[in-house]
């Protein structure tokens, strides 16, 4: 892999602080601008790849992040009306206290391999979750990673005390994982499909445990004022993710192009994130509800809010 790529995939935190103040400058009342927290590889690319902004009665403005938690954290602090993130990190910022709700949610369409795992030096003596005991293992906090550490551990029978989790967003993982500094990396596409063509390989893999599901998140000052851009939105959304699936080749040629990824690892991404809408229901809420309880026996979070309140069904029928 190049270091041109490496850059790409390590966006430093800083200049992300710095989108994520310009992007505050916006009022979230404004009626002519949708601000839309991205992570590399998820929504923007869609919508770039389907035209689905065309005639948008709106400018969408867009901040990139690396992971989900600064995402979150841009979301949360007002600097962004919506964002696309996956179900751990968004109830771990809700409990945290973070006023954003959820208002649409997509699953994964296949339970594929390696789309979220924890992985190792293909030269490793590490088997499985049991070898984990005393390891190091590297995950952004609050994160899809982290969260099937728990899982994993929790599967095996190991307090999560026994593992000595080193929490760094994902650019730091990877140099830490390349270097030897950490045993283990839970991460996620296309940081897995990364590790694993440079000669990693998965020791845990979530299609064992469920993959998560993806949530649109609102900051819940925007709601009200931006109700119709964001049902807009969630429309297009739809669209543009039907015209990938239908599209995979097309799409993954302008992610490599948005993101710096190799071809390959591109369209790799996509089969492993491929998604479809999911209503907010009963379901959806108990799983959020284990997911808590997951982080609140770590010791991670008071678990304290209520989860159904985490959710808006009202924009259903944006989907």
């Amino acid at each position: 892999m190049s270091k041109k790529t490496v850059v790409i995939l390590s966006a430093s935190l800083v200049a992300v602080a710095g989108i994520a103040l310009a992007a505050a400058t916006f009022r979230a009342g404004n009626d002519k601008v949708l601000r839309v927290a991205n992570q590399k590889g998820q929504v923007k690319a869609m919508m770039l790849a389907s035209g689905a902004l065309e005639g948008a009665p709106y400018t969408v403005e867009w901040s990139e992040f690396p992971a989900a938690q600064p995402l979150l954290e841009a979301v949360g602090g007002g600097a962004a009306d919506l964002g696309l993130a996956a179900d751990a990190p968004f109830i771990f910022a809700y409990q945290s206290g973070s006023p954003v709700k959820a208002i649409a949610v997509q699953a994964p369409a296949n339970q594929v391999s390696d789309a979220l795992a924890i992985v190792v030096k293909n030269g490793s003596p590490l088997k499985g979750a049991q070898d984990l005991i005393g390891k190091s293992v590297a995950t952004t906090r609050g994160s899809i990673g982290h969260h099937l550490l728990l899982q994993a551990l929790e599967r095996a029978h190991i307090p999560a005390d026994k593992v000595r989790v080193t929490f760094l967003p994902p650019g730091d993982a990877k140099a830490a994982f390349d270097s030897g500094a950490i045993d283990a990396w839970a991460t996620w596409t296309p940081y897995t499909n990364v590790a694993i063509k440079e000669g990693g390989r998965a020791v845990v893999d979530a299609k064992d445990y469920g993959l998560p599901l993806y949530i649109d998140i609102a900051n819940t000052d925007s709601i009200d004022p931006k109700r119709a851009m964001l049902a807009d939105f969630l429309q297009r959304e739809a669209k543009a993710v039907a015209w990938a699936r239908a599209h995979p080749d097309q799409f993954a040629q302008v992610l490599a192009k948005e993101t710096g990824l190799p071809l390959d690892i591109a369209r790799a991404s996509f089969d492993r994130s491929n998604r479809i809408a999911q209503p907010i229901d009963a379901k959806i809420i108990a799983h959020e509800q284990a997911i808590t309880a997951r982080f609140q026996k770590a010791g991670l979070i008071d678990g304290q809010r209520d989860v159904a309140s985490a959710f808006d069904s009202s924009f259903a029928k944006s989907q």
